[in-house]
């Protein structure tokens, strides 16, 4: 009876280790170091086109499940993805194994904008002593902020805005160069000519803006009006 009980108990501890040596050993995980170096290149890269002076912060790297055979790295942000601010950025393994990841990211930028030194009226063309610069942090202003005082100086307020605000673009509108019924020149040019002729402005129009002018002869025609008024037909 002894020997039949050691036979089977040898039987049973030989199925066990049978059995440990017989099961897939699990991969471990990839490492998080090397990822999170990949993404502080990307980010010192990119930061470069900032415009002020960057930092950031990394978040949480989670490579559990991940193989940990990854031979190259790929560090992308998407296109729709914000530069500054709370982000992310995608990690890619692109040799040895296949995976993504999204990884967040905190992207500071110390930058100079531009706020208004003294109240402005509505219609008011601002000079360089209507304005001043004060320091912030581009992730926490709004969006479209002024960043450079001459952005600002020529052009004029949408709106009246109190001492102190921040400018945005959308507050501000270039003068006009061109008013309607204006009397205008038109240039129009082309390979080997160039034809000047008057005509009546239809249209208020800045620097750049399409503007349409009727011709003594009553013809319409559409152009590109000039910073010196003048406006402007390619052919």
């Amino acid at each position: 009876m002894t020997s039949l009980k050691t036979l089977f108990l040898s039987v049973v501890s030989s199925g066990i280790l049978l059995s440990a040596s017989a099961m897939p050993t699990t991969a471990s995980a990839a490492a998080v170091e090397p990822i999170r170096l990949a993404i502080a290149e990307f980010l010192d890269v990119q930061n470069k086109g900032l415009p002020g002076q960057a930092s950031y912060s990394i978040g949480a790297i989670n490579t559990s499940g991940l193989p940990d055979d990854c031979r190259n790295l790929n560090v992308s942000m998407d296109a729709n993805a914000r530069p500054w601010g709370k982000t992310h950025v995608n990690v890619r393994c692109t040799e040895g194994s296949s995976w993504n990841l999204y990884i967040p990211v905190d992207i500071h930028v110390l930058v100079n904008y531009v706020v208004s030194a003294r109240p402005l009226t509505a219609g008011q063309i601002i000079s360089a002593t209507d304005l001043r610069q004060r320091q912030g942090d581009l992730a926490a202003l709004p969006q479209g902020i002024l960043t450079d005082r001459a952005q600002a100086i020529g052009q004029i307020s949408r709106t009246a805005l109190p001492a102190d605000r921040p400018l945005r673009a959308d507050m501000l509108r270039q003068p006009l160069v061109v008013t309607q019924g204006q009397n205008v020149k038109v240039v129009s040019q082309g390979a080997n000519f160039q034809v000047s002729s008057d005509g009546r402005a239809l249209n208020n129009a800045a620097t750049g803006q399409v503007v349409q002018v009727r011709l003594s002869s009553g013809q319409v025609l559409s152009g590109i009006a000039q910073k010196d008024g003048t406006v402007a037909i390619a052919y």
